[in-house]
């Protein structure tokens, strides 16, 4: 029956040309050297594109996590010095505490505070439920107790977990009374980070996943986290390598499917931040196009069979059915293009939602910044309070009177500051008045007469004949100079002759210099980073030179820094110098 059928068949349908059959053949190895090279092109430039996409996330989130971690590191610092709560802790009277650690939680953001006494019970929480709960033997009571800074602890959960506190002793009068403890609740960024990415874990320095979005990991290391679990049968592995086929090496494999792994360093502690990232979106992108391709080859194969083979009706039916099927194929097509664009427009929402994060995580360092700034001031006020104390009991009282109207002073100053400290985080559009750099320079050393008289330090100015002025912000250029001066004395502490030399010159820009003969800059790229000190715990924050720097160029002039020659540091503030022509100019 076969025999009889196959020569019915040929009669019906004649026989391809040698011409058709060459344009046939051509148009097949087009089509796959097509298809091939644009497989490895587009595989390669999606492929990295994902992975410069994966790198930005990890860039925000470890960004996001270290702002967390230095917004939440000063607090402990500022709650250790409250009168109210040493006060409390000398009293035994705990009846308000709790209620001042309620109130500072929401300005601070923490996920709770504890005050724990000199024996490790929690007499004022956040949580009024830890009431009473004693943590002698706890290690961020331990090592608070022990150390003179700060102590950083990461405990694990019973029920899974870890918990990240930053603590504090407390003293007064040079006993220890207690310890200020602050929990940091980083397990918000797991919660965001696992409606963005596919997988995210954050590792400590021994290699110990403490964070991630897969809450089985917590507490394993990498290794056994990403052990893989191949597919069971024959027909799975098939599947999953057809699947795979447009991917590149796998980094990695979670759950048995191949991934990307972005590894990042953060700078703290030295922990390692880690996302993956599925080669789906690239296998959808790539099989879009290679799809759209076959279908373009597909279209012409019919065309072609269409105009060379319209004689017969076998064919037209063939061309028909393959028609429909490209429909069809041309609908799901449409339909994996709209969904894809739903998730780049998700994409961007997330993007967005993090780029805010960073913007709101700045306020951390604008709080540390106010602190920094306001402390010269209140050490002042603190000196003249104790000296119109003195002459009140001595039945001095116009002197002490004198020594309010300092105080009023200082109160204007620190007012000013926080004007000026505002304008730190956002330019603003003060007019500028010539300012004479003597008098500032005299103004900066009067406010720096308590520290000046706690010290015997020989101040050498050599001044020019003629004043020096600039168009500038006195208020400005007065904290310039007190952030210089202090940062002298600071650098004079360990000398036994201290000497600070200020030299101001007048040339093609006003040039004011402060010298020290203390032990130089050791780091002289990352002097005016933020944040970055040399001084002890508690001395400063790392603040004064980068807003120093800041205040200068928004001046129009500029700061820099050296080692002396002869030994010591110098700092030269330059600023456009004001003369006839500019003053006419303004």
């Amino acid at each position: 029956m076969a025999r009889s059928t196959k020569p019915l068949v040929y009669r019906r349908s004649a026989p391809l040309s040698g011409r058709v059959r060459l344009a046939l053949v051509v148009l097949l190895v087009a089509a796959i050297a097509t298809a091939w090279v644009t497989n490895r092109l587009l595989t390669d430039r999606f492929t990295e594109t994902t992975r410069n996409r994966a790198e930005l996330r990890l860039a925000l989130y470890s960004g996001n996590l270290v702002s967390e971690l230095r917004r939440n590191a000063i607090v402990p610092q500022l709650l250790a010095r409250d009168p109210a709560l040493i006060g409390a802790l000398n009293s035994a009277d705990y009846a308000q505490s709790s209620q001042r650690l309620i109130s500072f939680v929401d300005e601070i953001g923490a996920a709770s505070l504890m005050l724990l006494d000199s024996d490790g019970r929690t007499v004022a929480a956040t949580d009024r439920s830890r009431l009473g709960e004693n943590h002698r033997n706890g290690p961020y009571f331990v090592d608070a107790l022990r150390s003179n800074t700060t102590v950083f602890t990461t405990i694990q959960r019973e029920a899974g977990g870890y918990s990240f506190t930053y603590s504090r002793r407390m003293e007064s009068a040079g006993e220890t009374v207690g310890v200020i403890m602050v929990e940091v609740d980083l397990a918000k960024f797991e919660r965001a980070w696992a409606g963005i990415s596919d997988a995210v874990m954050v590792t400590d320095s021994e290699g110990t996943i403490i964070l991630a979005t897969e809450p089985r990991w917590r507490g394993l290391t990498i290794v056994s986290a990403l052990e893989r679990q191949p597919a069971d049968g024959a027909i799975e592995r098939a599947i999953r390598a057809t699947a795979d086929w447009t991917a590149q090496d796998a980094d990695a494999y979670l759950k048995g499917e191949a991934v990307m792994r972005i590894d990042g360093r953060i700078p703290f502690r030295g922990w390692t931040l880690t996302t993956f990232t599925t080669y789906a979106s690239v296998r959808e992108r790539v099989n879009a196009a290679l799809a759209l391709e076959i279908m373009g080859f597909a279209i012409l194969a019919a065309l072609a069979f269409y105009t060379l083979s319209r004689k017969t009706a076998l064919r037209m039916a063939l061309f028909q059915r393959e028609s429909a099927e490209l429909r069809a194929l041309n609908a799901r097509l449409q339909r994996e293009i709209a969904e894809r664009e739903r998730v780049q427009e998700n994409l961007a929402v997330a993007e967005q939602s993090l780029a805010q994060s960073s913007k709101l995580a700045a306020l951390g360092e604008m709080s540390a910044a106010v602190s920094h700034e306001l402390n010269q001031p209140l050490a002042a006020m603190k000196t003249y309070l104790a000296g119109a104390r003195l002459l009140l009991r001595r039945n001095r009282p116009d002197e002490a009177l004198s020594a309010f109207h300092r105080i009023d002073d200082l109160i204007e100053r620190m007012g000013a500051i926080t004007r000026q400290l505002k304008s730190y985080a956002r330019k603003g559009q003060e007019q500028f008045s010539p300012v004479d750099m003597a008098e500032a320079l005299a103004s900066s050393l009067s406010m720096m007469e308590p520290q000046l008289k706690s010290r015997r330090i020989k101040i050498s100015k050599i001044l020019p004949d003629e004043p020096v002025r600039v168009m500038g912000d006195r208020m400005r250029i007065e904290q310039v100079l007190v952030n210089l001066l202090r940062n002298a004395l600071d650098a004079t502490k360990s000398e036994d002759d201290p000497q600070v030399e200020i030299i101001l010159a007048a040339g093609e820009t006003a040039t004011l210099s402060v010298r020290d003969n203390g032990h130089g800059i050791s780091d002289l790229d990352a002097l005016f980073e933020p944040f970055y000190t040399t001084k002890q715990p508690g001395d400063g924050v790392g603040l004064g030179l980068a807003i120093s720097s800041g205040i200068v160029s928004d001046l129009g002039g500029r700061l820099t820094a050296r080692n002396g020659e002869h030994g010591g540091a110098v700092f030269e503030m330059q600023l456009p110098v004001l003369n006839e022509k500019t003053e006419a100019a303004e």
